[in-house]
């Protein structure tokens, strides 16, 4: 089965984690993808080390815990990326959200075919040419697409 990592901003807000969670996971694996999550924490291993870390908040050790477990989880991200057939990046947002960005230049450099999912509907992008910026646009290789469904077959051509 095919894997593919979704960058997403969708884990911030309890509103959009339970659309990532109900409906778009889902949707990849209807379709016979294995998503690879960097929101998923099940074993709860995060949620504790942050737990953790902001118990120190206001002593000298709150920040270096924070850069201990930042580091830990761009790792971590990295190594799904890196193991990912292709990406699925969720483009919602006033602007695309820096993180999801990075994704999607990492996995360009790392030749791994990415498609963009963008479900809001306010205007974004640099022209009436594109619907995002128009260099997250270019790493895209499978499209941006305006429906889950749509995004789903955009993604097609990368499945093994």
């Amino acid at each position: 089965m095919s894997s593919v990592y979704v960058a997403s901003p969708y884990g911030f807000s309890p509103a959009t984690r339970g659309y990532y969670d109900d409906v778009l996971l889902p949707a990849l694996r209807s379709a016979g993808w294995t998503p690879l999550d960097p929101w998923a924490d099940d074993d709860g291993s995060i949620a504790s080390a942050f737990a953790s870390a902001e118990s120190l908040a206001g002593s000298p050790a709150y920040q270096r815990a924070l850069r201990e477990l930042d580091a830990r989880i761009g790792a971590a991200n990295e190594q799904l990326i890196r193991s990912a057939d292709a990406l699925l990046a969720v483009l919602d947002g006033s602007d695309v959200d820096s993180g999801t960005a990075a994704e999607i230049g990492f996995a360009a450099a790392l030749g791994i075919p990415a498609a963009g999912l963008r479900l809001d509907t306010r205007r974004t992008g640099d022209n009436a040419g594109v619907t995002v910026n128009l260099q997250v646009e270019h790493w895209l290789p499978l499209g941006v697409h305006r429906t889950v469904e749509a995004a789903v077959l955009g993604l097609a051509p990368a499945q093994r």
